[in-house]
């Protein structure tokens, strides 16, 4: 079986982000760029399952612009067989990314798709569950824990009060959460051997696919200052500044 897994490249995790002066958006010039961590998960969990014997192969697609290369390296030095970059510039929006993955996975016929459910970026958490209404396989979003049962998989969901279990037939799209595993650390070796491994770009007019943006973004700005905190002498003063200063009661 094969597992394709859709990966992001976004700021890393540690850079305090910064809008640009313009307004235009979030600053990315000359800044720290990595995986998207969900995206990680969803690669360690691929390398878990094909080290189970469960699958034979890995393919890892990405979508954006050339420097988008670093993320698919470190995927295949982490245990990805196969990379895939659909190189365009556009800020390409979620279903349009569902739209390109379709294609690809028409391309490559995969038993199983696992992506992070969202991007630490954008946070849309829309992607997995357009492709798999896109593709009409079944979905499991949120996995905390995936299960291979026969000819399908048994997935921990996680959701507001605890987790969920679903049982879903493959092929199937599945969405990581982070407590599904802890991503392992890519050795210096593995790294050079990622170097030799397959990587095709290709555009997203190869794939037959319109990704100009059917949303405008007119303006990013930083979100206001919190005022600081206040200290009060007894329960009647809260009350007092709940009710005339900040209007909740």
């Amino acid at each position: 079986m094969k597992i394709l897994v859709p990966i992001k490249r976004v700021v890393d995790y540690n850079v305090r982000i910064r809008v640009k002066k313009d307004g235009s958006g979030v600053e990315t010039a000359n800044v720290k760029m990595s995986m998207n961590p969900f995206c990680e998960i969803s690669v360690e969990e691929a390398v878990r399952i094909v080290e189970a014997g469960k699958a034979d192969e890995i393919v890892v697609v990405t979508i954006g612009g050339r420097q988008c290369q670093d993320i698919l390296r470190t995927a295949l030095a982490m245990g990805a067989d196969r990379a895939i970059l659909i190189e365009t510039d556009v800020a390409v929006q979620p279903l349009a990314i569902a739209k390109l993955l379709k294609a690809i996975v028409e391309r490559e016929e995969p038993g199983l798709i696992i992506t992070g459910k969202q991007a630490i970026d954008d946070d849309n958490n829309q992607t997995g569950q357009m492709l798999s209404a896109l593709l009409g396989w079944p979905q499991a979003t949120f996995a905390s824990s995936i299960e291979f049962t026969g000819d399908g998989i048994r997935v921990a969901r996680e959701v507001d009060d605890g987790l969920e279990t679903v049982d879903i037939k493959l092929p199937s799209v599945v969405t990581t959460d982070l407590r599904l595993n802890e991503p392992r650390y890519v050795k210096l070796p593995n790294i050079m051997k990622a170097k030799k491994k397959p990587l095709d770009v290709m555009t997203p007019d190869d794939l037959g696919i319109d990704v100009t943006p059917s949303i405008e973004v007119l303006n990013v700005a930083d979100p206001p200052a919190r005022s600081a905190g206040v200290r009060v002498a007894d329960v009647q003063e809260l009350v007092d500044k709940l009710h005339n200063e900040a209007k909740v009661i």
